[in-house]
């Protein structure tokens, strides 16, 4: 029988993202217990694949035949990894360490074993490693991909934890990439304990990245209705315009060309003359002109059982008219 990264506690609180009833845990499956409904979830290498294939654009039989044995161990990744520590980086993340900061010490005063899912943690989100390294915190880290962090797989449309299972969530760099963001919202609330809080990265002036699988953008004012059932806490911008720029810039210059090699030329070109646009950033942050500018935006909140009308969600406007 097959070992699960995550404990038998969270184990305990899965439950079916088809019919949302409780799954049994059976060699190396996880079966429904609805007859019904008896769908059955694959266990891969000690990470579930919890998909409601009718309702994701993902299906569980792509998961099952990748070789996790050098997952992101690779001589070719380590290469990469080297060559990029060598070229400046246009994009920075600003507040995000202070929000983590803010963000954990809420949790700690609400519950001193708190427990949080991670919405896309295949990788460490930035800012995020004071949070994970808090021995009285138990994160539970998801994706729709292998990571050298992925615990389980799951689609955030359909997220299979019982009902008021978490003390906090976080989704960082996650809702450009998923096709119906209100609904994943919708099923965060769903998940998050009374008074639960969420984190929430999402770009507002950034490009296509992900490919195929990015799909929308926010304003400040439109990222605070996507949380309209959430009380604020504290929101802004997390990546300002000095990134909205860098990347722009880069944008335009590899627009030029189709081909690979060159295109990574230009990429390259492109940061080396544009790195320094993002150190900006640090007193631009929290001008009002960057709410209208920003490359990101973050929002922290509680859950609530009231819905904020789009009358009064226009007055908490804070840009330049």
């Amino acid at each position: 029988m097959e070992n699960i990264f995550v404990s038998q506690a969270v184990q305990d609180l899965f439950i079916c993202p088809c019919c949302q009833n409780n799954l049994v845990k059976t060699n190396n499956q996880l079966i429904c217990t609805n007859e019904e409904c008896a769908t059955i979830f694959p266990i891969y290498n000690g990470i579930p694949i919890i998909i409601n294939e009718e309702l994701s654009v993902f299906s569980i039989k792509d998961y099952l035949y990748e070789d996790l044995s050098n997952n992101d161990l690779s001589y070719k990744k380590h290469l990469k990894n080297i060559i990029n520590s060598l070229i400046p980086t246009i994009s920075k993340n600003i507040t995000g360490a202070r929000n983590y900061t803010h963000f954990e010490k809420l949790l700690l005063k609400k519950n001193n074993k708190p427990r949080v899912l991670v919405l896309g943690g295949r990788i460490l989100g930035q800012g995020m490693e004071t949070l994970v390294n808090n021995p009285n915190i138990e994160v539970v880290e998801t994706d729709v991909s292998y990571g050298v962090r992925t615990q389980l797989i799951c689609d955030a449309h359909n997220i299979p934890f019982k009902d008021e299972s978490f003390d906090g969530i976080i989704i960082q760099a996650v809702l450009e990439h998923v096709v119906d963001p209100y609904q994943c919202c919708k099923e965060i609330h769903r998940v998050l304990n009374k008074q639960g809080i969420v984190y929430a990265e999402t770009p507002f002036i950034q490009q296509v990245h992900g490919g195929r699988y990015d799909f929308t953008r926010f304003t400040h004012l439109g990222h605070r209705r996507l949380f309209r059932n959430f009380k604020e806490i504290e929101s802004g911008a997390v990546c300002g315009p000095g990134m909205s720029l860098a990347w722009s810039y880069q944008y335009f210059l590899t627009s030029f060309s189709k081909t690979k090699l060159i295109r990574k030329l230009l990429e390259i070109f492109a940061r080396f003359t544009s790195f320094y646009l993002v150190y900006f950033d640090y007193y631009l942050i929290n001008k009002p002109g960057t709410l209208d500018a920003a490359s990101g935006y973050y929002f922290l909140g509680t859950k609530s059982s009231q819905t904020l009308n789009d009358k009064d969600l226009i007055k908490e406007f804070k840009g330049f008219e």
